[in-house]
């Protein structure tokens, strides 16, 4: 686990500015929600926490390392995006190796830590189907999965829930929820939903037009709203 510095980061294309130095501290351990409309720029602040997306200017930091110039491979986090992003070829037990695979961990270690993953997440049964062969839901958690395998000292959640139908998104909010309780990694979560912020998070971030409106814990931000937005 780690904590995560944003201190005063700007992203631009060209002349276009579209983050506007913005400075948020999460806390090792901590569930963060980044939450406004479409095009506020919370997905590309956290592509760059990733590193998938370049910084204009400002500084990243995971722990104690600032990671502005560092690799998306080396800096420690996994990833999970609202499209699953699953080989169809590989079954749920390979795409969850995948990564373990890539590092050239031993077979045994592989196999303990998608049996580990594949408990918590409930897909033991499932571990020899195809991702055709699942429901959402189900593809959803194999995502999960294979961040989870990775032992990463952050989380970072892409709308994930965003293909679901609304009954599974509820169910799967829970599921994510207790998964942090469970693991108590440090997570950053984007979503456009209130409710999805309100009910997940430690803290929200919301953002709007690229630049901060307020941060708080969901009570303190219902209560006491800092303005109209």
């Amino acid at each position: 686990m780690a904590s995560v510095g944003i201190k005063d980061i700007r992203k631009a294309y060209g002349s276009t500015e579209i983050i506007h130095g913005i400075n948020v501290e999460i806390s090792d351990g901590e569930f963060v929600t980044l939450v406004g409309p479409s095009g506020c720029g919370k997905s590309t602040l956290l592509r760059m926490i990733a590193g998938l997306e370049e910084i204009t200017s400002g500084e990243i930091r995971i722990g104690e390392r600032v990671v502005n110039d560092v690799p998306p491979k080396e800096r420690d986090i996994a990833m999970v995006f609202q499209n699953y992003a699953l080989y169809p070829h590989m079954t749920v037990a390979d795409n969850m190796a995948f990564s373990l695979k890539l590092k050239r961990a031993s077979k045994t270690e592989i196999a303990a830590r998608v049996d580990k993953a594949a408990g918590i997440l409930g897909l033991r049964a499932l571990l020899d189907r195809y991702p055709r062969q699942l429901s959402g839901g189900q593809r959803q958690r194999v995502a999960m999965g294979r961040a989870i395998v990775r032992d990463p000292q952050v989380f970072l959640f892409d709308e994930p829930l965003s293909n679901l139908d609304a009954k599974l998104r509820v169910a799967m909010r829970a599921e994510i929820k207790e998964l942090h309780q469970r693991l108590e990694t440090t997570t950053v979560y984007v979503t456009h939903d209130q409710i999805e912020a309100m009910t997940m998070a430690d803290r929200i971030v919301v953002l709007n037009h690229g630049k901060v409106e307020q941060v708080g814990a969901p009570l303190e931000l219902y209560q006491q709203p800092r303005n109209v937005f």
